[in-house]
């Protein structure tokens, strides 16, 4: 059985996940395109500052987006709650990101009482060419460490 196969819909809209970012996070660009059970998609266009020389994207956004994305896909398992926070994220680089948006979905692959675990994809021409792959856990609010 899947990790993520219990959940039959997103207990979110893209909507009220950009209205949730565009109150609560005034500075985040970017926007949620898709979600579903388990999973999210967010795009995020590129400005000037996010360049390194040669018009590659910096790795800060490419990790940024990818944090985002996994964060969003919380919220299609749990709902919107704010504090759950990112508990890690390990980030490959596997070739440089160039383009005016990038593109980055995240797949959840573990739903527990604690922890959110997932698998993020970032992209800029096509999904198929992948500019980083990550992988992260959330810590969902209230949680607390077993005691041992």
């Amino acid at each position: 059985m899947a990790p993520t196969q219990g959940l039959e819909t997103s207990l979110v809209t893209p909507a009220e996940i950009d209205e949730f970012a565009r109150r609560d996070f005034p500075g985040n660009e970017s926007v949620c395109e898709e979600v579903g059970p388990g999973w999210a998609r967010v795009s995020l266009r590129v400005g000037r500052g996010q360049l390194r020389p040669g018009a590659i994207i910096g790795g800060p956004t490419i990790f940024g987006i990818c944090d985002v994305a996994l964060y969003y896909a919380c919220f299609t398992a749990i709902g919107i709650e704010p504090m759950t926070v990112t508990s890690g994220l390990s980030i490959h680089f596997l070739r440089p990101a160039t383009g005016p948006v990038l593109h980055a979905r995240a797949d959840l692959s573990s739903i527990g009482r604690r922890n959110l675990c997932g698998n993020i994809v970032a992209w800029t021409d096509s999904r198929a060419t992948p500019v980083a792959v990550a992988q992260g856990v959330y810590v969902r609010p209230g949680a607390k460490a077993a005691k041992g």
